[in-house]
């Protein structure tokens, strides 16, 4: 008549990270170093899927998307950042070349 009783798992109600912040802040920096090319989007899908897996009950999918979110931010933030490096590089370069050839 009873049924056993199952303790809720330690994360049940607990929010899960999305690292939204992240992915917002990696769009911005892609867009601003990377002349226009969003590829920080990709980073903002995924953590905006986190929200909606968590509440379907599919923590395993929203924590590989939280992860996924992480990971395509960071590589957004160094692809943004060694562009800017590379173009600030070149736009040296190419001045000291110009204004040896005078």
């Amino acid at each position: 008549m009873s049924q056993p009783y199952t303790p809720p798992s330690a994360n049940a109600g607990a929010p899960m990270a999305n690292n939204m912040t992240l992915a917002i802040i990696a769009t911005v920096v892609s867009i601003s170093f990377c002349c226009g090319i969003p590829h920080g989007l990709i980073s903002l899908l995924c953590a905006t899927q986190v929200a909606k897996k968590a509440q379907a009950g599919d923590t395993e999918g929203a924590m590989k998307s939280a992860k996924q979110a992480k990971i395509f931010a960071w590589i957004s933030i160094i692809v943004s950042v060694v562009g800017l490096v590379l173009a600030f590089v070149f736009g040296v370069i190419g001045g000291i070349l110009s204004a040896i050839s005078k």
